[in-house]
């Protein structure tokens, strides 16, 4: 794991009010909130709207928490849970400071806002989908639980409390993940729970997706601006990316009711996290694993996209109307990845200590060898040496060079005579 981690809602922190309309109200022009939803019609949402608007598939949004109060969350929260340990028990107080408290419910009206009057108000790309409210502590919530256990026990809870969906508009910016995620992203695929994840922006420090969206089988979303070129600021790249949906310009409701203009890969997730839970509320016997590639084999290429996938677009634009009426091959896995299989790979348990063997199908051990208190010094001769190899050899040595001796001496002496 990286020593540094900073844990970070995928959103960028300009914002820009459009001003409030009151629940119930009529506009008598064209609400500007609802006009500047271009993503309702140009990826194929409000014609999606045709087929199904998601009744029935309920969205986890683990983020800040959604608010109490803007009536686009009326009837549409069923359940919610606190996290971080600084929030209200059912997960509706945000938290954290002025950049992150709204945040939650920016992400949560874009997934599944309901409006708030006749034809007013954000609607989320499943505006009749459930929500379920998990807050937990970005860098100033005051939050003191580790957010890697924050974030493990927020996917337990959204799993455990019938959630289709994940959202998780949220980036570590590190590649690599807390091994606690390891089981709890696996909980979730088990359990046939599609996750979502932001890919991150570069304007806010993050060069490259970091966790959740590098988790096999996690759909992650990159941003693309409303003319459908990818986002410097408000995306990043890598090769995990699944599907391309806008970050650039979107709209949002603030706990206190008021619009924002908003931008971020943050926004981009929860749009196809709608879209994830249109396609489940259409066939809600559909794995995981064919949800996940329904909408991936359904996105349209960009124009500039030479590759499929690509570390910009993903498979490229997504597209609700197709994802939810077109005919598609069904899968045996899940396209993005296997988690499981990657565990095995790079958590390779340690190994375990060698097994003593029993005397049970064992070869009999060797008998110790025997010693003695009088053990021989090899260096001095023994009396069976003495006996049978050096007297007999000093005897011949002996007698041999006596006749050697006598042999020189004679021819000596004849040498002498003849010379007389």
């Amino acid at each position: 794991m990286h020593s540094r981690r900073r844990i970070l809602p995928a959103a960028l922190a300009t914002l820009f009010v459009f001003g409030t309309v009151s629940a119930g109200s009529t506009a008598a022009h064209a609400d500007p909130v609802r006009d500047a939803q271009y993503w309702l019609a140009n990826y194929g949402v409000s014609e999606a709207w045709n087929t199904t608007r998601g009744a029935g598939a309920t969205i986890a949004i683990i983020d800040t928490g959604i608010a109490n109060g803007p009536a686009e969350f009326n009837g549409a929260v069923v359940a919610g849970h606190d996290a971080s340990g600084v929030g209200s028990a059912d997960g509706r107080t945000p938290i954290g400071g002025a950049d992150e408290n709204p945040h939650g419910s920016w992400v949560a009206s874009l997934a599944a806002g309901r409006g708030n009057g006749d034809g007013n108000g954000v609607l989320g790309t499943a505006p009749e989908a459930n929500l379920i409210s998990i807050s937990v502590g970005f860098q100033s919530s005051g939050s003191t639980l580790p957010f890697a256990d924050q974030i493990a026990d927020a996917i337990h809870f959204a799993v455990d409390n019938g959630a289709d969906v994940i959202n998780m508009s949220l980036t570590t910016n590190t590649l690599d993940w807390p091994e606690s995620w390891d089981e709890a992203f696996s909980y979730a695929n088990e359990n046939d729970v599609i996750v979502v994840a932001a890919a991150g922006n570069r304007g806010s420090g993050t060069e490259q997706i970091g966790a959740p969206a590098t988790i096999p089988g996690v759909l992650v979303v990159a941003g693309v601006d409303p003319a459908g070129a990818a986002s410097w600021n408000a995306s990043s790249q890598g090769i995990t990316l699944a599907v391309a949906a806008p970050s650039e310009e979107l709209v949002g409701v603030s706990p206190d009711g008021t619009y924002v203009s908003w931008a971020g890969t943050s926004g981009a997730s929860p749009i196809v996290a709608g879209i994830a839970a249109l396609v489940r509320a259409k066939y809600p016997d559909m794995d995981a694993a064919n949800v996940i590639n329904r909408i991936i084999a359904t996105a349209t290429p960009a124009a500039d996209q030479t590759a499929v996938p690509s570390p910009i677009y993903g498979y490229g634009y997504v597209n609700a109307s197709r994802a939810v009426t077109a005919d598609v091959p069904t899968v045996d896995a899940n396209p993005m990845g296997d988690l499981a299989a990657w565990i095995t790979q790079h958590r390779k348990a340690e190994a375990a200590p060698p097994e003593i063997p029993t005397d049970e199908g064992s070869v009999p051990t060797l008998p110790p060898l025997e010693t003695s208190a009088d053990a021989h010094n090899p260096f001095l001769p023994t009396t069976e040496s003495l006996l049978y190899v050096s007297i007999p050899l000093a005897v011949f040595l002996g007698t041999a060079t006596l006749v050697v001796l006598g042999a020189i001496g004679a021819t000596r002496q004849i040498k002498r005579v003849a010379q007389k």
